[in-house]
């Protein structure tokens, strides 16, 4: 049961490959139609993921610094029909059909930040029984 499992998680070779290209050409464009920085944030593709048939992507956005990151993934799904339209003029002769995109917002940075400030947070309590423990 679990070969199975494994089977269905995996990508194959020509998933990972179109998701490369996506990716590349993706922040490409999203550098030349200046969605890169937004609300003073700085906005990068963290990867991007393909179903089997080839006919979705799942592209997921790491969001640095940026105030408002429900505002800035509403500008980039605003701006999606401008972003399939250079997406497809740049991988035309690559792929036969030009995917469709689904934005989801990648959270992971966040998360190493909570995790770190946690981390110092039990390191700093330490710290500071070890200074005031009597010689």
């Amino acid at each position: 049961m679990q070969g199975i499992n494994q089977v269905i998680m995996t990508e194959g070779k020509r998933q990972r490959q179109v998701a490369g290209v996506l990716q590349e050409a993706l922040n490409d464009i999203f550098r030349h139609l200046s969605l890169n920085m937004v609300q003073g944030g700085m906005v990068s593709i963290s990867s991007v993921k393909v179903t089997p048939d080839l006919l979705e992507a799942r592209i997921y956005i790491s969001l640095f610094q940026v105030a408002d990151p429900e505002k800035a993934m509403k500008t980039i799904e605003s701006r999606a029909w401008e972003i399939k339209k250079e997406l497809s003029q740049r991988v035309k002769h690559q792929l036969r059909r030009i995917p469709v995109l689904h934005f989801y917002r990648d959270d992971t940075l966040d998360y190493v930040f909570k995790m770190e400030e946690i981390f110092k947070n039990i390191a700093a309590p330490e710290k500071e029984n070890e200074d005031n423990t009597p010689s």
